[in-house]
């Protein structure tokens, strides 16, 4: 009996150790983010582990979600888009949580340009850690083809700021961006790499539970990489679809409620195919 108990705890223990080791991802989603002219938008904001459809987290609210637009060489714009977000659930496999979700119509979104879309959640707490996180999270869209601002700086506590057009990637493309906190390169800065292989169905809130991607090792799940001296990082992409890219602990607040914080900075990129 006693040796039943042991290999039972064993077992518990390695299945905790592994569910805890794939990545938290905040995820701002919406279908397309190459137009050609400006529509409406539907927009997901889920706190997930997108590789496996995975554990679903409380995010903790929205503190703020923006976009900040601009066309060539004229002056950003920031749009409040708050509003048009509301509380949802969404539901995986496995689990489900508190999520939002919400349509921004064509008026926002409707001049040719670059729109950053920024958003900032409130706090998770991680009891398996015993620490808070908050991932500050962009996703970068384009309207008509027209640049803009797309590889320039916030102005967040932390982010990712790609070098390459995040919206108009082939697949088999090199993925660079600078990591930065309070505006400052990041050294050694510790990026968590996953695939969005479950695809998001907007009308029912989920992920499904099929993925499009056979994982041959736990390994494969999340890719691990770290940024060079001058905050850099380069990651090959190897397969159509969104790729999330997450710092980890790089931002300029550590504490929360009297607890560790991790503060981190992540963006969502899409590949396609050439055809």
């Amino acid at each position: 009996m006693k040796k039943r108990f042991i290999m039972l705890l064993t077992a518990v223990c390695v299945l905790t150790v592994v569910s805890s080791a794939f990545a938290h991802f905040m995820m701002v989603y919406t279908p397309e983010i190459a137009l050609e002219q400006g529509e409406d938008m539907d927009v997901r904001i889920v706190f997930t582990h997108p590789a496996e459809a995975g554990h679903m987290m409380d995010m903790g609210g929205v503190e703020e979600f923006y976009a900040m637009f601009q066309r060539g060489d004229s002056e950003p714009k920031k749009i409040d888009l708050k509003g048009y977000l509301k509380q949802i659930e969404w539901t995986n496999p496995h689990s489900k949580a508190p999520a939002f979700g919400g349509v921004i119509p064509r008026k926002e979104v409707r001049s040719m340009g670059d729109y950053v879309l920024v958003m900032k959640p409130g706090y998770y707490f991680e009891k398996e850690e015993g620490v808070y996180m908050q991932q500050i999270t962009k996703v970068i869209m384009n309207v008509g083809g027209v640049p803009g601002n797309w590889a320039a700086p916030v102005g967040l506590p932390c982010e990712i700021v790609p070098m390459i057009k995040p919206y108009s990637l082939w697949t088999g493309n090199v993925f660079k961006a600078q990591v930065l906190s309070e505006g400052k390169p990041v050294a050694g800065a510790e990026v968590e790499v996953e695939y969005l292989s479950h695809m998001p169905d907007l009308k029912t809130n989920s992920l499904p539970e099929a993925s499009s991607v056979t994982y041959p090792h736990d390994a494969f799940v999340t890719q691990t990489i770290f940024s060079d001296d001058n905050g850099y990082i380069t990651f090959g992409i190897p397969k159509a679809g969104w790729w999330g890219f997450a710092a980890l602990g790089i931002g300029p607040d550590t504490q929360h409620d009297g607890k560790e914080l991790s503060q981190d900075a992540v963006i969502w990129v899409k590949a396609v195919d050439m055809k």
